[in-house]
């Protein structure tokens, strides 16, 4: 049992709003955030950690190598930058030396990940990792040699560790949680996930068990709908008791590697009416006093969300944590059950059951 320790850090945007760079940056850098979950295209959600971010840190190799890490539930790959990219993304950040590790082998594989802002490629690896005290043995990881464009440059991030399942992974490699499974590094296959709100410390991800002291309001288990992404399936969601989205249905996509709550175009347009809020999502702060839960119907149960954490609080200015993404799934509508979701609930990933655990946190 390892618990990695995360930190949450002063977001991109309002990194870029200090510096009087979020304007222009938002034009040179359109994305779209449904990119990331196209069928058959491997994808990360860089583009999308404007207002919220936990990191950790991982090693790797001997001597061990350090590097920040985003722990992505919505991903399936290791990548870290490598000393063979010199894009300017990489100058900035830690980067692998493959020379300095002595259980370091290399392969002639090569790796591309595509982003709604850009992409990576880079060679395949393997070597010895560490999260948290757990070393996983010939872990196949992502050295990346360019990563084009300045969007990387700003990231506080080193890298992804993909925590979703083998079928996603791009080239065929093996998750790191795989591994830790097949060598019998955990007590029980599964993960959970704590995202503290607000500036409080606390965060982590815990492998191999479930810490009790987040579950005193007991644990919801959701069947997934598809070992890809952790994805669920959703009756609707409503506000004040009257259902205003996904009332046929729809699926959902648990995600700690986005940041917000990523709703269907049409779904979007009608919490905004609803919610008082302008197309672009900004709302009074005023009124933030007077909104209502936003209610999701999951499994036959209520899982509320307060305006307390779908409103995000910038330099006086209050807006809405939503962000549109239209996705066609042959289940339906797609919506992704983000940061803003997460951290109102422990979450459980459990691998050996193929459901989601959701313990609603004081």
């Amino acid at each position: 049992v390892r618990r990695v320790p995360l930190r949450r850090m002063k977001s991109l945007r309002q990194r870029l709003q200090e510096q009087g760079l979020l304007e222009s940056y938002l034009e040179q850098h359109p994305y779209n955030l449904a990119a990331k979950y196209f069928p058959g295209i491997a994808v990360e959600p860089l583009e999308n950690y404007m207002d919220d971010e936990y990191f950790g840190v991982i090693s790797i190799g001997t001597p061990p190598q350090e590097f920040t890490v985003v722990f992505d539930t919505g991903s399936s790959n290791l990548w870290v930058p490598s000393i063979f990219c010199s894009s300017p993304a990489c100058r900035n950040h830690n980067r692998f030396n493959p020379a300095e590790s002595s259980t370091f082998l290399s392969t002639n594989d090569t790796l591309f990940i595509a982003y709604g802002t850009g992409s990576m490629t880079g060679v395949l690896g393997y070597d010895k990792i560490n999260v948290a005290g757990i070393n996983v043995r010939n872990q196949i990881f992502g050295l990346a040699e360019t990563e084009p464009g300045d969007f990387f440059y700003y990231t506080p991030f080193d890298g992804i560790l993909g925590l979703a399942f083998p079928s996603i992974a791009s080239s065929g490699a093996t998750p790191v949680f795989d591994n830790m499974m097949m060598e019998n590094l955990v007590d029980r296959h599964l993960f959970s996930v704590y995202l503290s709100r607000d500036s409080q410390a606390g965060s982590f991800v815990l492998f191999g068990a479930i810490d009790p002291y987040y579950t005193t309001n007991g644990i919801s288990w959701i069947p997934l709908s598809a070992k890809t992404y952790w994805q669920i399936s959703m009756e609707s969601v409503s506000v004040d008791g009257a259902p205003l989205a996904c009332s046929s249905g729809c699926q959902a996509i648990v995600d700690t590697g986005t940041t917000l709550l990523a709703v269907p175009i049409r779904a979007l347009r009608t919490l905004l009416s609803r919610l008082g809020a302008s197309s672009s999502g900004e709302i009074s702060c005023e009124a933030v006093r007077n909104l209502p839960d936003l209610i999701f119907h999951i499994h036959g149960k209520e899982f509320p969300v307060p305006p307390k954490a779908y409103v995000l609080r910038s330099n006086g200015y209050c807006s809405l944590g939503l962000q549109g993404m239209d996705v066609p799934t042959e289940e339906g509508e797609l919506w992704i059950l983000g940061d803003v979701f997460i951290r109102e609930y422990y979450v459980i990933f459990d691998r050996a059951n193929n459901k989601v655990g959701l313990s609603r946190l004081p």
